[in-house]
């Protein structure tokens, strides 16, 4: 008798079991389109028969059941890990494929808009000069292509100015946002914990951290080690930024515009002081980005952008009054320059033509005759080896190169992480037709765990009800 109402509790089992598989199907399927969900399973076991002593007529016995003994999340830690580490490097090459493309594009070269272009056509206008040197017409003209040079300097530096502003607001803002992920996985850390502790079922929380930790990856390239009481340490450059349920903050100072001639920081708050070095994420791009230039060329690229607009002004600057000022203005004057450079300013952006009309070229010699030589002279400066034309041309030459290291750098990072989340998502994702496959082999167990209590019940009341009723009338 005591072994037939067990019966009653091994079917019992069953049918909770199989509610249970159902359940979590169920919620599986529920969330098959939810961004960040790992897919769970129900864990069980069986139950062992207890051996209470021989028992008469028994020469077996069979266990009592089955035991729900939790709900596993499907989830791989090696999996998870390569996903980060291919986030921080796809978004720290996307940050400078993004900038590089971006100041590739703002050159306007090859093109009609380029300083190529418009250095061209002021050599072509001295060529002008050179063979009317009294026309006031060919002054004209090259008066007003010395002051398209002049705007295309300024407008190119300043726009690098812009945009280092800009990077620098997006690293700002990149930062907070690294700040209160990381409040949040502390957070987080804290109610799994309690959770885990009470025998409770964390997973989904768990999801959250892990969408979390990725974003930190992205941002600063962060390296997630767990614990365990069930909690996860994130760290970045080599520094915990949430340590437990302890969350550190981290704050952007240094330069606040492009000529500043500083580095942009990254410094802990709290805690132990001091830099924080990162060699991933979207903010390490940036921060490399935003690097002051060097006398080596391998500084920011920001900044050797803007040093390399400079140096062509300069260049050009000093080539052209060489020439100029060897030769006499109608007026007689001698020594005079063409271009001058504003102090106090980057050179590209005080770059300015002196003359205002032909009075104010030097087209004579010292008897005051018309000279040709000096115009002609000046024709022929964009042909020099060691010109501005030519500084300019490896200036383009070498951002272009940078741009496409960085367009491909971009690309084979992408392919990675796409690769790596594919990856975790095989053992990780919901695959709706195995999960309808389990749905109806937990309800064939629900149904068959059903019949055996239906048949264990009609045991039960044949034994109590109606043994002793045979032959009665």
């Amino acid at each position: 008798m005591v072994s037939t109402f067990g019966s009653l509790a091994t079917a019992y089992s069953g049918l909770a079991a199989a509610r249970a598989g159902i359940d979590v199907t169920g919620q599986n399927i529920a969330n098959a389109g939810t961004t960040g969900y790992t897919r769970q399973r129900v864990t069980q076991s069986s139950v062992p028969a207890v051996q209470t002593g021989f028992v008469r007529g028994t020469a077996a016995l069979a266990g009592q059941g089955v035991s729900v003994d939790g709900i596993a999340r499907l989830g791989s830690l090696t999996l998870d890990a390569g996903v980060r580490v291919a986030a921080g490097s796809s978004a720290y090459a996307d940050a400078r494929a993004t900038a590089l493309s971006a100041l590739e594009t703002g050159l306007q070269e090859p093109g009609t808009n380029g300083l190529a272009a418009k250095l061209d056509a002021f050599w072509s206008a001295w060529g002008g000069v050179a063979a009317h040197p009294a026309d006031p017409g060919a002054a004209s003209t090259l008066l007003g292509a010395a002051g398209t040079v002049a705007s295309t300097l300024a407008s190119g530096s300043k726009a690098l100015d812009q945009q280092w502003s800009t990077t620098r607001a997006t690293v700002a803002s990149q930062v907070t946002q690294l700040n209160d992920a990381a409040k949040q996985v502390a957070d987080l850390n804290g109610q799994i914990r309690s959770a885990l502790a009470a025998g409770g079922n964390a997973n989904e929380l768990v999801d959250q951290r892990d969408q979390l930790t990725e974003q930190i990856a992205s941002l600063a390239g962060g390296t997630v080690r767990t614990n365990a009481d069930g909690t996860a340490d994130v760290l970045i450059g080599g520094n915990p930024i949430v340590q437990g349920t302890d969350a550190r903050a981290v704050a952007l100072g240094g330069a606040t515009a492009l000529h500043d001639g500083a580095a942009v920081t990254l410094t802990w708050t709290s805690g132990q002081a001091g830099a924080v070095t990162l060699s991933g994420g979207s903010i390490g791009g940036a921060l490399s980005l935003l690097a002051p230039a060097n006398a080596q060329g391998t500084g920011g690229a920001l900044a050797q952008a803007s040093a390399s607009y400079d140096a062509v002004a300069t260049k050009l600057a000093a080539a052209v009054n060489a020439v100029h000022t060897t030769g006499t203005t109608p007026d007689g004057t001698t020594g005079a320059a063409f271009f001058a450079l504003a102090a106090g300013v980057p050179a590209a952006q005080g770059f300015s033509v002196v003359p205002t009309d032909a009075g104010g070229l030097a087209t004579r010699n010292a008897a005051g005759e018309l000279d040709d030589s000096f115009a002609d002279a000046l024709s022929r400066l964009g042909a020099s080896a060691d010109g501005p034309d030519a500084a300019w041309a490896t200036f383009v030459t070498g951002v272009g190169s940078a741009s496409r290291s960085a367009a491909s750098e971009s690309t084979l990072t992408g392919l990675a992480l796409t690769s790596a989340r594919t990856q975790q998502q095989s053992g990780a994702g919901v695959d709706l037709d195995e999960e309808n496959v389990n749905l109806l082999s937990y309800q064939h167990a629900y149904q068959g765990a059903a019949r055996v209590l239906t048949a264990v019940d009609e045991m039960l009341d044949t034994l109590l009800n109606r043994v002793g009723l045979v032959g009665r009338s």
